[in-house]
């Protein structure tokens, strides 16, 4: 890192903010404030300049005219890539997990280039998947179970290059079973919630990631009693 701050990239929020996901910015916040560290959300909109310097990259969800502006946005900027290269972490949502793989699909038919850092290619489905979503996670997580809420009509298929972040348990995730994507320390997910509030060990990877070291733990027993609550619905559902 640059200083003793650690700067969290929040990109284009105001195209790719249709479900909440810059909620996953002030939460890395918090819980790098709670443990000491000085911390700063840093915004970037559309029409700027993406700057390459900053520790973390955040990308949230949006609707298909919204993605393919955001593509174009990121193509043309291309601090992101620059960013990885120099081993950044970056965490996207849903549409930002169409955008950071190689290529995806629109609902007009036309293909868009993604970043390519996920190996990742996303088609529309026969039916839009909304509900809530839970999953297993990789060993990266100690096995945790995953939970958010998704709504997308993206198909993703996984290349060599990357590995699910999980295997579905509710929902449909990727569409053929599995969940997300990982490629080094590039992750997608098709999680909302925000997927960093409802999912502390997802959220404490990425910083962990960030910060080179493992952080103390961080009780905060509202996030307990919020996971309990929504795998408890969960199953519920699934036995109703």
């Amino acid at each position: 890192m640059a200083d003793s701050t650690i700067h969290i990239g929040l990109l284009l929020p105001e195209v790719l903010g249709t479900y909440g996901d810059s909620g996953n910015a002030q939460v890395l916040c918090k819980r790098l404030q709670w443990r000491g560290f000085d911390a700063e959300v840093v915004p970037v909109g559309l029409g700027e300049p993406v700057p390459s310097t900053l520790d973390l990259y955040l990308l949230g969800g949006g609707e298909d005219g919204a993605q393919v502006l955001a593509a174009a946005h990121l193509r043309k900027y291309p601090g992101l890539r620059g960013a990885v290269a120099r081993g950044a972490v970056v965490f996207g949502v849903c549409a930002g997990l169409q955008v950071l793989g190689t290529r995806f699909r629109g609902l007009d038919g036309v293909d868009h280039d993604g970043l390519g850092l996920l190996d990742v290619t996303t088609e529309p489905g026969e039916r839009r998947s909304v509900a809530e979503l839970v999953t297993t996670s990789s060993p990266l997580l100690g096995n945790t179970p995953l939970t958010g809420f998704e709504n997308h009509l993206g198909v993703s298929k996984l290349g060599a290059d990357s590995v699910p972040l999980g295997q579905v348990v509710r929902g449909t995730g990727n569409g053929d079973g599995t969940e997300g994507a990982v490629t080094d320390r590039v992750i997608g997910t098709y999680l909302h919630g925000p997927a960093l509030a409802r999912n502390p060990a997802l959220a404490d990877l990425l910083l962990a990631w960030t910060a080179g070291h493992p952080l103390p733990e961080l009780p905060v027993p509202e996030v307990d009693r919020l996971r309990v609550e929504r795998l408890t619905a969960t199953r519920r559902r699934r036995t109703s």
